[in-house]
């Protein structure tokens, strides 16, 4: 191995050498550890230090860089304190996330790192966001994120690295070849001459390098980082390199041929690199076994403490699902009393979805919006025409079709402090995205206090017979996910209220519009920024026969039929909120009248009623004069005709449904 120091002092040549050696001494003591049962799972990066000590070594401090399970050095060399990592492996709730995460699955914001999670790719899409907060910032700044060889096989490494292209975004894509993802030899995992050729066919400068070179992978980093921002470009590196261990402990190595070992135990990078400043003189023997004496000293005070014993509390679990949600001034606190409607001007829906999108762009200079065709074309609905002409293209960005690499910026903007809406051209595109929704936003602040600043629109519902990939509900997929919130306003006073409630709130709310109420109701609606608060459902209509619980479009459906049968004394309660539920309001409609229809338009099976009768059932049965009644759409996708959809939908059955309340 080759090793050339450039301008590097001596200090500088003995301080990558501690910050590779340490995470080598630390791996072995961890795995001592797993033998004594005191850890339960370990993921060794011994063979593979010279990445990450490099890394660490040359991005600045207070540059986000985003690690795996591999990237021991790049905790150790942000200077976490040992004894609270150590704490963490143990599954300690002093450690970085209160007892709720394993190993390397969790973050920083003192030390800008960010938590991965177990899907590899979707943290690169995360580094395009902070990124590109750097830029918007005009701070000379560039993030990192570590992927590898497996990870550059998933959609999320493909999307992240041309989003980043796009958008000339000042970030680093780190490639660990190792050589196998899990067992996989890298012959099963890709047909390319090399990784690097990957970048370059999106745009991007790419290299291919010597992992296992600690001054090789330093010089390289610090001078991509200089491209990166200078170029106001992304650049990609793949580093050469081989795990010494299994997979995971428990997973051994015996699908490696030996010769491998043999090989690259040669280039081991720390006694590789410990010749060379011995050659060199920097270091003699003496000062090599004081280096190591003092580590394994650190090591051990740092293991050699007493934890404390987990108390759940399941208060605090439920709570720490979400970051608190900040009090709106006195002057914007709430709409004006509903008495004094008169004088409003009337609006449609759109209108009040798009003007408290305007108020909030105002409102927030750190707000970003972000989907297709939303800047020049005005979105596939018009909602944002004209908001590049007046927010410009740093703020109204359009998006290559890249759902979840798009989702994942939004959070890396989170970890940056800005806010972000992500417009889903329909809502049925959000499976593209489903992984970064579920996955990353919503357990983000759960797992390491971390906020998702991110509102997520969703243009939803049947009734223009778009067909089964136009038309789908599919607020429940997202209502049973605990961290994220899901509104779903069915009026132009609560469209623009909720949206502007969203977007103050820190946590990732998906937000439901109904496309065919879009332009087909109207109402009055305030001129005023105001919220409608999230969480607290509205009484439609007064009365005592029947209570029908619903949302969306079915609040216009109840109405419908209150106004048909005028012999009938309805009930109507618009949940406007799913996730979290106003069970309080729910308990009210049941005590009201004794029987309870909950209508949707979503599909029976699954859908948000079988949650509410449930509950309606265990917590109010006495209340009930009759069994609780869903009236949802048939459980078949949704049809394009005309005919065959109006049969679909759940207003179809609803008069039925009423009928057999009434009847009860």
């Amino acid at each position: 191995m080759q090793f050339d120091r450039k301008d590097l002092s001596d200090d500088q040549l003995i301080s990558l050498y501690k910050t590779m050696l340490l995470p080598r001494l630390i791996e072995e003591k961890m795995l001592i550890l797993l033998r004594q049962g005191r850890i339960s799972k370990w993921f060794s990066g011994i063979g593979q230090e010279a990445i990450s000590a490099a890394v660490v070594s040359a991005m600045d401090q207070d540059e986000w860089i985003m690690p795996l399970h591999r990237n021991l050095g790049i905790f150790t060399g942000r200077r976490m304190p040992l004894q609270k990592l150590f704490l963490q492996w143990q599954g300690s709730a002093e450690g970085y996330s209160n007892a709720r995460e394993r190993s390397f699955h969790f973050g920083s914001r003192e030390h800008h790192v960010c938590g991965m999670i177990s899907h590899l790719g979707p943290q690169l899409a995360v580094a395009d966001g902070v990124a590109l907060a750097y830029k918007l910032k005009k701070e000379n700044k560039a993030a990192l994120a570590f992927t590898g060889e497996g990870g550059t096989s998933e959609g999320d490494f493909h999307e992240a690295v041309n989003l980043a292209a796009v958008w000339d975004l000042p970030v680093i894509f780190l490639i660990e070849n190792n050589g196998y993802a899990l067992s996989t030899p890298v012959s099963e995992q890709y047909r390319c001459s090399t990784l690097a050729t990957k970048g370059k066919g999106y745009g991007v400068e790419a290299i291919q390098i010597d992992g296992n070179n600690i001054l090789a992978v330093y010089d390289t980093v610090k001078g991509v980082r200089d491209y990166c921002i200078r170029k106001q470009k992304p650049y990609l590196i793949e580093c050469m390199t081989f795990r010494m261990r299994g997979h995971e402990e428990a997973s051994g190595t015996k699908y490696i041929p030996s010769e491998m070992f043999e090989r690259w135990g040669h280039k081991d990078p720390i006694s590789s690199y410990e010749i060379h400043l011995l050659e060199l003189g920097v270091l003699d023997a003496d000062n090599i076994n004081q280096i190591r004496d003092f580590y394994r000293k650190e090591i051990d005070q740092a293991i050699d403490v007493e934890e404390k014993q987990i108390v759940p509390d399941s208060a605090k679990e439920l709570a720490d699902m979400y970051a608190p949600v900040p009090d709106f001034p006195e002057s914007e606190n709430a709409l004006p009393a509903p008495e004094s409607t008169t004088g409003r001007p009337e609006k449609r829906m759109i209108d009040g979805i798009r003007e408290g999108l305007m108020q909030s762009m105002d409102k927030h200079e750190n707000l970003i919006l972000m989907g297709q065709d939303i800047a020049e074309y005005g979105g596939a609905f018009k909602i944002t025409e004209g908001f590049l002409d007046k927010f410009g293209s740093d703020r109204v960005r359009n998006t290559p079709l890249c759902e979840s690499a798009v989702l994942g910026a939004a959070l890396g903007l989170s970890l940056e402090g800005f806010k972000s809406v992500v417009e889903m051209q329909f809502a049925d595109f959000v499976t593209m995205g489903f992984n970064q929704i579920i996955n990353n936003l919503a357990k983000i602040h759960y797992r390491w206090n971390q906020p998702a600043d991110t509102v997520i629109r969703m243009p939803t519902g049947a009734g223009v017979g778009a067909g089964p990939f136009h038309s789908q509900s599919n607020e429940a997929w997202f209502a049973h996910t605990p961290g994220l919130k899901v509104v779903y306003p069915s009026n132009p006073e609560d469209a623009k209220g909720l949206l502007i409630a969203a977007i103050n709130d820190p946590n990732p709310v998906l937000f439901f519009e109904h496309k065919a109420l879009y332009r087909s109701i109207s109402g009055p609606v305030p001129e005023n920024y105001y919220h409608t608060e999230i969480g607290k459902a509205k009484v439609v209509q007064a009365g005592n026969m029947i209570s029908i619980i619903t949302y969306g479009a079915g609040v216009h459906w109840a109405v419908d039929i209150a106004q048909k049968q005028t012999d009938v004394s309805f009930y109507i309660l618009d949940l406007i909120t799913l996730l979290p539920l106003d069970y309080e309001a729910i308990r009210e409609a049941v005590l009201n009248t004794g029987k309870v229809l909950i209508l949707h338009e979503d599909t029976l099976t699954g859908g948000i009623g079988g949650e509410i009768s449930a509950w309606i059932t265990e917590h109010c049965f006495e209340a009930l004069d009759a069994p609780v009644i869903r009236c949802a759409s048939l459980d078949t996708a949704i049809p394009f005709s005309r005919d065959l959809e109006k049969n679909f939908l759940a207003s179809a059955r609803l008069e039925e449904s009423v009928k057999k309340l009434v009847d009860f």
